[in-house]
């Protein structure tokens, strides 16, 4: 592979964050905590990631506008249409994750 430039480098990896949202956007049926548990990271953690580089490039923003980003909606809107109760299943899959440091954002 042929060297990539700096400007390059990051508008391939905005267009890979677009892909991934909008792959989100249209996968309502799938819960942040399968996520969670699978890879060890979700919806909020891509809104929070977002958030710290809106803020490291000095803009003001808030976390429900770094959501709004992620979700295509308010996140209360989210919740309300598309989340579902945990099971007992996921929810301890979901300690076990968060109890590994190497597992977690």
């Amino acid at each position: 592979m042929s060297e990539i430039d700096p400007q390059t480098q990051i508008e391939l990896e905005a267009a890979a964050f677009r892909v991934l949202t909008g792959h989100l956007l249209k996968r309502k049926d799938v819960q942040n905590i399968d996520i969670m548990n699978l890879a060890g990271f979700c919806r909020n953690c891509l809104s929070k990631w977002y958030l710290n580089a809106a803020k490291e490039r000095g803009l003001t923003m808030t976390i429900e506008e770094a959501r709004e980003k992620v979700y295509g909606m308010a996140y209360e809107d989210w919740k309300n249409k598309y989340q579902k109760e945990a099971t007992l299943d996921q929810q301890e899959a979901f300690k076990k994750v968060m109890a590994d440091p190497n597992l977690t954002s």
